[in-house]
């Protein structure tokens, strides 16, 4: 193998370790050469800074942003407060479909509500009403 094949064997595995081949026309150790190998470096430095970056921002988007898990999570604590609120207001809706029932037709029950809220009496019976406490007592005047 003479000195010639040699060196530009040298130049294309070189070439190949650094992803960006240097042309044949440039000596293997001049100035250019190390600038081409420098400024390969820099822009994978630049990628990786970049992809970090970009991996940060994603990574903080997800867990705080619009659709987020803090979202997420606000919103399954939302939806278990309403599970809740809606199986009240079944119990509710429960208790009052059977009391309208009882009024329609149980007389105990309709006797009760007559009583208490139109004031129905028996024969023979009499109602006492007692005067209502007033809502908020008069400043004493002072002299």
């Amino acid at each position: 193998m003479n000195l010639g094949s040699r060196n530009k064997l040298q130049r294309q595995l070189i070439a190949h370790d650094v992803s960006a081949p240097v042309p044949a026309s440039v000596p293997q150790g001049s100035r250019i050469a190390r600038l081409s190998t420098s400024a390969l470096g820099m822009r994978r430095k630049a990628a990786t800074v970049l992809f970090v970056a970009l991996s940060v921002f994603l990574g903080f988007y997800a867990i705080f942003g619009h659709d987020g898990l803090v979202a997420y999570q606000q919103k399954q604590h939302q939806a278990q407060r309403l599970q809740q609120q809606i199986l009240d207001l079944q119990k509710q809706n429960d208790r009052l479909a059977l009391h309208d029932q009882r009024l329609k037709t149980d007389r105990d029950t309709i006797e009760y509500e007559a009583r208490e809220q139109m004031h129905y009496t028996r024969p023979g019976e009499v109602i006492y009403t007692l005067p209502e406490a007033p809502a908020t007592a008069p400043a004493s005047k002072a002299k």
